[in-house]
């Protein structure tokens, strides 16, 4: 497994992380998953050459965190870079964000919050410190804190020696360019894919100048990428992926064409779709993590081959075309 550097600081983070997100379960993922098979997955990371795992609070109420929280009790706390977030809470009050079946959830990322949370988080995960605390998304009106007083109190957190990193997650680069005039900025993470390439504009070019980590969630676009999916496919009502872009009808049948298109590329590099998808990722800059949302070790060991892949700049382009033809 290939490592990059956190940021400017000296730890080092595999290129390939796991993001407990699905692991969690919950309405989001049409149920909650086998707890023994999660622990085995997050458990079996530092096998595959992975010490990044990353959760939060919001990720089914709690229940992801405390899942990574009984994996963590049966391996080296040591071996993993744990993120965890802030910012998202189910309680007391804060900005509307969406529903998660009948509850709602709130941004919120005033001080008083972010000390509930970290506290919160610290029991469910079972450990004395996080590695990396991010912002899960930005603060907002109606119950709005600016970046300065945020990042004052998770400096506090990290003085204290519960939080050793910052991130930030779902920004702008007006957001990033607050975060730094205020502290640290570790690690950036936002949505990426080679179907949603937005952040290419603007967010991927600061994180490099600014020596930033950049980690791509969503890589295989909630399962569109993995191959798996069929032409007939419905999403379920209330799942992750029901109204999203890519799952509309015409969208995904587009899609899943462009995937049948890979297939001289896979047989080349003798890999699969979804290793193809995230392999395109990292070939973006070395500055990159990719969030691989397995829920068993076997899909997880899958995805970690794609760290091992060197595309040919032609083979680069010629995927970039592809998924361009499909915008126009």
């Amino acid at each position: 497994m290939n490592m990059i550097k956190l940021g400017r600081k000296d730890t080092a983070i595999s290129r390939i992380g796991l993001g407990t997100w699905a692991i969690g379960g919950g309405p989001a993922w049409g149920g909650d998953t086998d707890f023994e098979d999660s622990i085995g997955t997050i458990a079996g990371c530092k096998a595959l050459g992975i010490n990044l795992v990353d959760t939060a609070p919001a990720y089914n109420f709690g229940n992801s965190e405390k899942i990574v929280g009984a994996a963590l009790a049966r391996i080296k706390r040591e071996d993993v870079v744990l993120i965890t977030k802030c910012g998202i809470t189910w309680k007391g009050t804060g900005s509307l964000f969406n529903k998660v079946g009948d509850t709602q959830l709130y941004k919120n990322l005033s001080k008083a919050s972010i000390k509930e949370e970290i506290k919160e988080s610290l029991e469910r995960l079972g450990t004395d410190y996080i590695d990396v605390y991010m912002t899960h998304w930005q603060s907002v009106e109606p119950f709005f804190t600016p970046i300065s007083e945020t990042l004052e109190t998770l400096n506090e957190l990290k003085a204290a020696g519960l939080i050793r990193a910052i991130g930030a997650a779902n920004v702008t680069v007006d957001h990033i360019e607050e975060y730094l005039r205020h502290g640290d900025l570790d690690i950036v993470q936002c949505k990426y894919s080679i179907l949603d390439r937005k952040v290419e504009q603007e967010i991927l070019p600061l994180c490099r100048k600014r020596g930033i980590t950049f980690q791509a969630y969503s890589p295989l676009e909630q399962g569109l990428l993995t191959g798996t999916i069929r032409d007939d496919y419905v999403p379920p009502k209330g799942s992750a992926q029901n109204g999203k872009r890519w799952f509309e009808r015409d969208n995904m049948r587009k899609a899943l064409a462009m995937l049948r298109g890979w297939s001289g590329l896979c047989a080349k590099y003798s890999c699969s779709i979804p290793d193809l998808a995230i392999a395109w990722i990292l070939a973006q800059g070395d500055n990159i993590t990719v969030l691989s949302g397995a829920v068993t070790i076997e899909q997880l060991a899958e995805n970690a081959k794609a760290a091992d892949i060197r595309l040919e700049d032609a083979d680069i382009r010629a995927m970039r075309e592809a998924a361009e033809a499909l915008d126009a």
